[in-house]
């Protein structure tokens, strides 16, 4: 699998704390070889828009489509429960 991150997506990753952004790409790591992995806990967000969501940490999601082959990263930003 690929990856494109939007604009959006880079300019909310570049705000986050530092360790965020290091978790991030780990996460991505993770997603690129498998979506299953236990730590992603990815899940349909958006059954309409077709919006996945996985977890960075326990404060942190992100957001992203799957195209083919390619995730489309849309958004990085807080828990909303938290």
């Amino acid at each position: 699998m690929k990856y494109i991150l939007l604009k959006r997506f880079t300019a909310q990753l570049e705000s986050s704390p530092i360790l965020t952004q290091k978790k991030f790409w780990k996460q991505l790591k993770f997603l690129l070889r498998d979506i299953r992995h236990p730590s992603l806990n990815a899940k349909k967000y958006d059954e309409k828009r077709d919006i996945w969501q996985a977890r960075v940490d326990d404060n942190y999601r992100f957001y992203f489509l799957i195209k083919s082959d390619v995730y489309i990263l849309l958004e990085v930003k807080p828990h909303p429960k938290h």
